[in-house]
C-alpha cells in the first residue's frame, strides 16, 4: 500500500468515527451538534476535526445524507419480490423498520427543521430514493392494468404536478404521481406518529395499526 493510499485509509476511517460518535450525540443533543463535543469524545483538538468537517453544517450534511441512503438501501430491499400490493407494504415495512431501529436519525430527516440549516442539493438524490421504490411499484403496477389512473388534475396544481412528474417519472401521468406522493407522505405521517409517541395509550397492536393504514393508502392510489 502506498503512502498516499494509506493516508486516505486513515482519512475515510476516521471520517467515519466522527460520524459515529456525532450520531450518538444525536440521542442527546438532537440536531444541536457540537464539533467540539465530538471533538473532545474522540480525544482530539477541536481543529482537527475540522480538517475533516469545515463545519457543523457540513457535518449534519453528511449525517444526512447517510441516513437518507440507509433508508433508501432499506426501502429498496424491501420492494422485494410478489405482488404489487406486497411489494408496496413490504417497502412500508422497511421504512417502519428502519425508523423504529434508527429514530435519531429519522428524527434528524424527518424531525423539525434544525435552526439555521438549509440542506444543500447533493441531499436531494438520497431523500428521493425511498420515495421512487414506491413509486416504481406504483408505476409498475399502473402498466400492468393494476391502478386506476384517474382524471387528470385541473389548474395550476396539474401543471406544476406535470413538472414533477416528468423530473421524477417521465411519461407518468401527473395524477398518478400525485398519488404516490400523498401514499409517502401517508407513510411518512404514520411511522412519525408511532415514532414521536403520539400513539401511546391509545394503540397496542402497532403494527398492525400501521398495516391497515398503509392498506388503506394503496386503495386511495387507486390499486385493484
Amino acid at each position: 500500500m502506498t503512502a498516499a493510499s494509506l493516508r486516505a485509509r486513515l482519512r475515510a476511517e476516521l471520517t467515519d468515527e466522527i460520524k459515529a460518535t456525532a450520531r450518538r450525540h444525536l440521542a442527546t443533543d438532537g440536531a444541536n451538534l457540537s464539533l467540539r463535543a465530538v471533538a473532545r469524545d474522540l480525544g482530539m483538538a477541536s481543529s482537527a476535526v475540522y480538517r475533516y468537517f469545515a463545519s457543523r453544517d457540513e457535518l449534519l450534511t453528511a449525517l444526512i445524507i447517510d441516513a437518507y441512503d440507509a433508508l433508501g438501501s432499506a426501502a429498496e430491499a424491501g420492494a422485494g419480490e410478489g405482488t404489487y400490493e406486497e411489494r408496496w407494504l413490504g417497502v412500508c415495512h422497511a421504512v417502519r423498520d428502519w425508523a423504529l431501529a434508527n429514530p435519531y436519525e429519522w428524527a434528524l430527516i424527518y424531525g423539525s427543521p434544525v435552526p439555521g440549516y438549509r440542506a444543500p442539493g447533493d441531499t436531494v438524490g438520497p431523500a428521493i430514493r425511498a420515495v421512487l421504490a414506491l413509486g416504481r411499484i406504483v408505476r409498475d403496477a399502473a402498466d400492468a392494468g393494476r391502478v386506476d389512473v384517474g382524471e387528470p388534475i385541473p389548474g395550476r396544481l396539474g401543471e406544476e404536478l406535470a413538472g414533477v412528474a416528468e423530473r421524477a417519472a417521465p411519461g407518468a401521468p401527473p395524477q398518478l404521481v400525485a398519488r404516490s406522493m400523498a401514499g409517502w407522505i401517508h407513510l411518512n405521517g404514520a411511522v412519525s406518529a408511532e415514532l414521536f409517541g403520539q400513539l401511546d395509550n391509545t394503540i397496542g397492536e402497532r403494527r398492525e395499526f400501521f398495516e391497515f393504514q398503509m392498506r388503506g393508502a394503496l386503495s386511495w392510489i387507486g390499486f385493484r
